[in-house]
C-alpha cells in the first residue's frame, strides 16, 4: 500500500507553519510514506507583505515552497505534489489538480466569490474537498457548509477532535460526498496523529491523484507517528 499525506503546511507560504518544505520531506520519507501534497493557505491574508505584491509575484512566492519540496523529494526519493488550501472566513477547501501555470493565467480568481472559485476549479478538472468542515475555534463565527460545491469531505483531520471528525463523517455520508483524510500538519504538532489517503498503486501526478480519488480507488487512513522535532 502507498501512503500519502494530503494536507500539509510549510513556511514561509503559510503563516501558521513552523517547518520548511525540506523539513516535511525528510519527516515523511523517514515515516515510510510514498509522497506528500503541500497545501499551503492560498495567498495567505495573514502575511500582509505577500498580499501587497502584484498577483503574479504572489503566485511565484506561493509555489516556491512546493518547488523547494519537489527538489528535496527528488534527492531522497519522496514524491511531492502541489495543492491549495483556499480559505473563506476560516472555512477551508483543499483543491488538487491545478498547476502554478493555471493560477498565473487566472488572476481574476483573487477576490472571486468562494462558490464561483469552487465551481471554476471543478470545471477545470480539479478535485475540491471541504477541509475540517466542523472545526470550532474562537476565530470562527459559525460553521459554513457547501455540499453542492465540493466532491468530498475531510472525514478525518488529525488536528481536530473526535467529535468534529464524527460530525464530518455524518455529513459526508448523508450528502453522498467522497470521504477524505489528512493531517493538517504544520510541523509544530506535539501529538503524533497523522492522516491521509492510500492506494495500491503509486500516484504519478496530481491529475492521477484526482482520477483515483474520484474513482474510489483511494482509501482514508490514520496512524500514529513520532511528532516532528526540529
Amino acid at each position: 500500500m502507498y501512503y500519502y499525506e494530503t494536507h500539509l503546511h510549510t513556511a514561509p507560504a503559510s503563516g501558521c507553519a513552523r517547518w520548511s518544505a525540506a523539513d516535511a520531506v525528510r519527516y515523511f520519507k523517514a515515516a515510510g510514506y510514498a509522497g506528500i501534497f503541500i497545501t499551503n493557505h492560498f495567498l495567505d491574508d495573514d502575511i500582509p507583505e505577500l498580499r501587497a505584491l502584484p498577483y503574479a509575484q504572489q503566485i511565484e512566492l506561493y509555489f516556491a515552497d512546493y518547488e523547494e519540496g519537489l527538489r528535496a523529494g527528488r534527492e531522497v526519493g519522496l514524491a511531492v505534489f502541489s495543492g491549495v488550501e483556499l480559505s473563506y472566513k476560516k472555512t477551508d477547501f483543499l483543491i488538487y489538480g491545478l498547476s502554478k501555470e493555471w493560477y498565473l493565467a487566472h488572476p481574476e480568481i483573487d477576490g472571486m466569490a468562494v462558490k464561483d472559485f469552487l465551481a471554476l476549479a471543478q470545471r477545470e478538472g480539479a478535485l475540491v474537498i471541504h477541509a475540517h468542515p466542523f472545526r470550532e475555534a474562537g476565530s470562527i463565527d459559525h460553521i459554513r457548509l457547501y455540499p453542492r460545491s465540493v466532491h468530498g469531505v475531510e472525514i478525518y483531520n488529525a488536528n481536530r477532535s473526535a467529535f468534529e471528525n464524527e460530525m464530518a463523517q455524518n455529513y459526508a455520508r448523508n450528502y453522498g460526498l467522497l470521504p477524505f483524510a489528512g493531517s493538517d500538519i504544520h510541523g509544530k504538532e506535539s501529538h503524533g496523529q497523522r492522516g491521509g489517503m492510500c492506494c495500491e498503486t503509486p500516484i504519478t501526478d496530481e491529475q492521477d491523484f484526482v482520477k483515483k480519488v474520484l474513482a474510489g480507488e483511494m482509501e482514508t487512513f490514520h496512524k500514529e507517528l513520532k511528532p516532528f522535532v526540529k
